[in-house]
């Protein structure tokens, strides 16, 4: 898909081994404890019910997952935390986005402006970038146990309403507009498809090509410490990596 970063293929590969897996569940907790909020606890409302997926999907206890639930929907007990998205540019000239929940936002914007500067880039103003970017829905399969090929894995989500995917050696992400996701997911499960991983969230448009191997590296440096943070719930960009970087160690 024209404008998708391979930022994305670099996450799923070595993100899992990066993070601790206390971090990661903490990250999934915060987000199920938001979204019980804004819904006040209905387990049908389809921010909270992917939240839910996505923590199962990580192996969150369900007890973890019903105390963050029942801690949302509780209203003003407990931290409260707040949404934020932060934009800027870094090594290379490439768009960064940040999104953040965060308990003070003072805090947040002082850590996410250092990590900018300490690693070659600069924290921008609200919509500096974000115009280059289009939200969409993103519904990642794995190709293990899958018995499509992938022109019929193609032909079963275009079907469903899909509008596009990308292939790498692990599986597929899904691409939706942000109202169809749950449609298509919904389908993919029917078709006995697992779905190990769904978002809403910003795509780059148009991406910037990077060729330099130094470069690369200060980037996804970049990249991996505003990963790194408490805070961050998502990071996003619009660079892609050469092919012939491919083998490369970042």
């Amino acid at each position: 898909m024209s404008g998708h970063s391979k930022w994305a293929n670099i996450k799923h590969k070595k993100g899992k081994t990066d993070a601790t897996r206390g971090k990661i569940f903490t990250k999934l907790g915060r987000e199920l404890v938001v979204a019980s909020r804004a819904s006040g606890g209905d387990l049908n409302d389809f921010r909270l019910k992917i939240a839910i997926e996505n923590a199962k999907a990580e192996n969150v206890p369900n007890e973890n997952i019903q105390r963050a639930i029942l801690k949302g929907a509780g209203g003003t007990e407990g931290t409260v935390f707040e949404e934020l998205r932060y934009e800027g540019y870094g090594p290379g000239g490439v768009a960064v986005m940040i999104d953040i929940l965060t308990d003070n936002r003072n805090r947040s914007a002082g850590e996410i402006r250092h990590i900018f500067s300490k690693n070659g880039g600069n924290m921008g103003e609200t919509g500096s970038v974000g115009w280059m970017f289009e939200e969409k829905g993103q519904l990642r399969v794995l190709r293990e146990g899958l018995k499509l090929s992938d022109d019929d894995f193609m032909m079963v989500t275009l079907d469903a309403g899909a509008e596009d995917l990308d292939i790498d050696e692990d599986g597929y992400v899904v691409y939706t507009v942000p109202e169809a996701m749950e449609v298509v997911r919904q389908a993919l499960l029917e078709q006995k498809i697992a779905v190990v991983e769904a978002e809403i969230s910003p795509i780059p448009q148009n991406t910037l090509e990077i060729t330099d191997p130094e470069q690369a590296r200060k980037i996804v440096r970049l990249m991996d410490t505003l990963e790194d943070h408490d805070d961050a719930q998502g990071v996003y960009s619009n660079f892609e990596l050469a092919e012939a970087l491919g083998d490369q160690d970042f």
